[in-house]
């Protein structure tokens, strides 16, 4: 591989020309106290840190960054922090979604901007890792993602737990009566005790994961425990490693081909992945210029099973034995006849040359291909008239008797809705009823709440009643669990089929047929339309305004559509005069 002379980095010119201009950058440089030797000629990485002391999850990154750093300027060198929008998945409102397409214009312009060479990308936090990498895929510059690693087990009366799905679980036996006050605020407690992304297969193991099997990260990287000291030694090498990059080429776009994004498919097939992938995955795949589409990830479902055994789609582990198991490495070690290993990764290695020595320390924790927890993959594609651009489900969360099913539908139409009266001891529901909920996508949410693991009814929780078919536009979180129909397109509040389902309407679900029928004559559905009224936009000015404006449906990845790259479209790079 040919490599970059110094007068080659993108930086140079900024930096090199013995002109007015130039000057006045160096000069600047100067004020700050940097000697011209150790800015110029060197490559300048810029680390983009999305920490902020509202991101629970990277609350280490003020420390990694200086570890980071310590890597740049040990393999020769120049790191620049800059800070970038934060996104905490617990408290930014009305959902981090609504800003992944906000992180990924600033990533973009951070680079494009300024004296950059090469980027280090610190994240973690569910919409961090794909909005990052999609900033950086724009931006085309060498980049590798150092993800904030999951946090230690949870522990409750000696028990483990797991953050998200053991919040839900114990959230309805609250609500059953079955546990109380002390109880409740003792789990609440101990169910996150580090920093760290959370520590089931939720949205940020699983972004971090596949960002890993990507290729844009150390190999491996995504399965350190944030905790861990070798955390610390992955964010030095990880600067390092950067560095090299530069001097190499090695950008988004020799990494991110056709033959990675199978990879990542078949990764998070077998892994158990959130749901959130499948929109994540396809906005990276649209920004590299690869058409990836829903069909990609049901036909990865039906050749690829999950073999890790981990919460929510498993019974029993967290994330924090899962690397202890041999971590990303171990799994991709048993998924070979899978993958294409002649793609390259962040290391400059092929996978092939990555695997080399990887094993797996527990076979239970992850499987063998013949001893599956789930015998298909972890997503299943639902089309029909309901859904006639799709939606998805985790049948690997689920219980077998969802596998076909028929109920009557109790529709509510906002949030605000369900929850004014899920609980009403007179409310007319079974364990048959399929919950809906409509207006909460991208556009109607706004930004697509991860609201799709509706609440059970309390009447039914009373009555041991654990799961449903439930059905959305919305999200749900990683860490969710349940027979949860999400990411409906194209959604109700734009006149997708599922803003004409009345109460009492039934709708079927076969999950081996791949189908979502709304059992109503077609022409009753066009009388519907005729008097369909939608709702008002949400926002009438800034950001949530442009993003109504030019938000795609979830079945094309939720990007805006002037961030998408056409495949192959590109910016110019700034002039400097």
């Amino acid at each position: 591989m040919a490599r970059k002379k110094p007068e080659d980095l993108r930086s140079a010119r900024w930096f090199a020309p013995d002109d007015l201009r130039s000057f006045g950058h160096r000069s600047r440089m100067n004020q700050m106290g940097y000697a011209d030797a150790e800015f110029t000629g060197r490559p300048i990485i810029g680390i983009i840190n999305t920490w902020s002391d509202f991101a629970q999850c990277h609350a280490h990154f003020k420390q990694r960054v200086e570890d980071v750093k310590r890597g740049v300027l040990m393999a020769g060198g120049f790191p620049v922090e800059l800070p970038a929008i934060s996104l905490s998945e617990s408290t930014v409102k009305p959902t981090t979604m609504l800003y992944r397409n906000f992180l990924a214009m600033e990533t973009e312009e951070l680079i494009r901007s300024q004296p950059v060479d090469g980027v280090v990308l610190m994240g973690g936090c569910d919409k961090t890792t794909p909005g990052l990498i999609l900033g950086a895929t724009s931006a085309g510059v060498p980049a590798i993602f150092m993800p904030a690693g999951p946090m230690l087990r949870g522990n409750y009366a000696g028990k483990p737990l797991g953050s998200g799905s053991d919040a839900w679980k114990f959230w309805d036996e609250r609500r059953a009566g079955n546990i109380n006050e002390k109880q409740w605020n003792e789990m609440q407690t101990g169910i996150a005790r580090s920093y760290g992304v959370c520590m089931t297969m939720g949205t940020a193991a699983t972004m971090t994961g596949l960002a890993d099997a990507l290729g844009m990260t150390l190999p491996g990287a995504s399965s350190i425990l944030a905790a861990d000291a070798n955390h610390i030694r992955m964010a030095n090498l990880t600067g390092q490693r950067a560095v090299e990059m530069v001097w190499e080429d090695l950008t988004p776009q020799k990494i991110m081909t056709r033959g990675a994004f199978d990879n990542a498919i078949v990764t998070a097939m077998a892994m158990g992945c959130s749901t959130n992938a499948v929109i994540h995955i396809l906005a990276m795949g649209r920004r590299a210029g690869i058409n990836v589409t829903l069909d990609d990830f049901d036909a990865a479902s039906r050749r690829v099973p999950v073999i890790a055994n981990i919460r929510p789609s498993g019974d029993k582990y967290l994330m924090e034995d899962f690397y202890y198991a041999g971590g990303l490495l171990g799994l991709l070690s048993r998924l070979k006849p899978f993958l294409k290993l002649d793609e390259i990764n962040a290391s400059g290695q092929t996978w092939a040359q990555s695997l080399e020595g990887a094993q797996v320390y527990n076979d239970d924790v992850i499987r063998t291909l013949d001893n599956a927890i789930y015998k298909e993959g972890a997503l299943a594609v639902l089309r029909g008239n309901l859904a006639p651009r799709g939606a998805v489900i985790k049948p690997s969360a689920a219980g077998e008797k969802f596998q076909h099913h028929t109920g009557p539908a109790l529709v509510y139409d906002s949030y605000a809705d369900l929850k004014a009266n899920i609980d009403r001891d007179d409310l007319d529901v079974t364990a048959d009823t399929v919950l809906v909920l409509r207006n909460a996508g991208p556009i109607g949410g706004p930004g697509m709440p991860e609201w799709g693991m509706l609440p059970i009814p309390k009447k039914l929780v009373k009555q041991g009643v654990r799961d449903m078919v439930r059905l959305s536009d919305a999200r749900m979180s990683g860490t969710s669990y349940g027979a949860c129909i999400l990411h409906v397109s194209p959604e109700a509040a734009i006149g997708g089929p599922l803003a004409l389902v009345k109460t009492g309407d039934t709708i079927t679900l076969d999950i081996p047929a791949r189908t979502l029928t709304l059992n109503v004559p077609d022409a009753e559905l066009e009388a519907r339309r005729a008097s369909l009224k939608l709702p008002e936009p949400p926002y009438e000015r800034g950001y949530g305004y442009m993003f109504a404006k030019h938000i795609k449906q979830a079945d094309e990845g939720c990007d805006f559509d002037f961030l998408e790259t056409a495949f192959g479209a590109r910016v110019r790079e700034p002039a400097i005069y």
